[in-house]
């Protein structure tokens, strides 16, 4: 269903791109590729985010059971994932260096949730703090 809503959003939008289906642990996980693809994603993957909502909610239409369903486009998700995930070892490194607590920027749900993972793999602690669009990563000391 999701493929189904992506492709037809990509008719009317006339872009050209290929989706390709996998599933990520528990998690259906939908990727367009393709020429330029950069406005479905935007500056920092604010129209990526909307529209993988705008998808799940589709899902959700059609099925009535929400879908934790993953979106990326021309591979931005899998990029920022990667340093995140190297922001996350910096900063662990940091904490266990100094015994103090590192905060972060602000990221959006997505972003935290690779930070909480690389910080638990770790072996550490992290929190979120702050109200959207402010919320943010603590990372502690062990």
């Amino acid at each position: 269903m999701a493929a189904d809503y992506l492709e037809e959003l990509l008719d009317i939008a006339d872009l050209d791109g290929d989706l390709d289906m996998d599933v990520e642990g528990d998690r259906a996980a939908v990727s367009i590729v393709g020429a330029d693809l950069s406005q479905l994603v935007g500056a920092r993957g604010e129209v990526l985010d909307a529209l993988q909502e705008l998808t799940r909610l589709a899902v959700y239409r059609e099925t009535g059971e929400r879908s934790r369903l993953m979106l990326d486009v021309s591979g931005y998700r899998a990029e920022k994932r990667e340093q995140l995930v190297a922001l996350a070892e910096e900063t662990i490194a940091r904490v266990k260096e100094s015994g103090e607590k590192v905060a972060l920027d602000a990221m959006t749900p997505f972003e935290r949730k690779v930070v909480h993972d690389a910080v638990a793999a770790a072996g550490l602690v992290s929190e979120s703090e702050g109200v959207e669009p402010r919320r943010h990563v603590v990372v502690l000391p062990g």
